[in-house]
């Protein structure tokens, strides 16, 4: 396996960019979203960019997310990553913050200078209002690049990360090339739910206040090979 995140993201989904690797589902309120490799990725690039051309970030900097998982979750986690950025999701000296719009409170005993709300809305809608000190990520990223090219060489938490989301995918018995439906309720760290499937080229359904009685449907139109409830 690779040693860097962005690698193994890139390697999972170079057999064929195309095809489904994240859909999401929120039964509250009906939202479903599908994003293929290259959306992702596409996606990942622009964080990647806003991070590094916007914001000036140097690899190892420190950025905090409080964000559940989603998919704009995991374009924000992986454009970090691919920028050589350290994660961490307990307050402490971050450079810049990522923070969902029912967060913020807890937001305010964060130190960033540099700080993005995300609404999480249906189609990557804006905020309809963009709260003091924060700038709406879902607007600021959209105008950077689609590509973005990582250095060389893993970030300062890959290899940890990486360790972790092998032994998770072990434990949890994910099947190279599987396509499994994940209870975001659950399984709330990326480690499971992003990380782990994406070691073994696995893609994610990944359901948010999951319906049980839309399971079995589900499983069915999403040829899913794999529940994690």
């Amino acid at each position: 396996m690779a040693d860097n995140i962005a690698r193994v993201f890139a390697d999972a989904i170079a057999t064929d960019p195309t095809q489904p690797l994240l859909t999401w589902y929120d039964d509250a309120t009906g939202d479903r979203t599908e994003l293929s490799g290259t959306t992702l990725a596409n996606w990942a690039a622009k964080t990647a960019n806003l991070l590094v051309d916007e914001v000036g970030l140097a690899p190892g900097t420190s950025a905090g997310v409080l964000l559940p998982p989603h998919w704009q979750t995991a374009a924000v986690l992986l454009g970090c990553w691919s920028a050589k950025l350290s994660v961490v999701d307990t307050p402490g000296d971050v450079e810049v913050l990522f923070a969902a719009a029912d967060q913020l409170d807890e937001a305010q005993s964060w130190p960033a200078d540099e700080r993005y709300a995300l609404g999480l809305a249906p189609l990557a809608a804006p905020l309809r209002q963009v709260p003091p000190g924060f700038a709406d990520y879902v607007v600021e990223v959209r105008g950077h690049g689609d590509h973005f090219t990582p250095q060389p060489g893993p970030g300062p938490t890959d290899a940890q990360l990486l360790a972790r989301a092998e032994a998770r995918a072990t434990e949890l018995g994910i099947l190279p090339g599987a396509r499994v439906l994940i209870d975001a309720t659950q399984y709330p760290d990326p480690v499971d739910w992003l990380l782990a499937p994406l070691t073994r080229a696995a893609t994610v359904v990944l359901c948010a206040n999951l319906d049980s009685t839309k399971v079995a449907s589900r499983q069915a139109t999403e040829k899913v090979t794999q529940t994690l409830q």
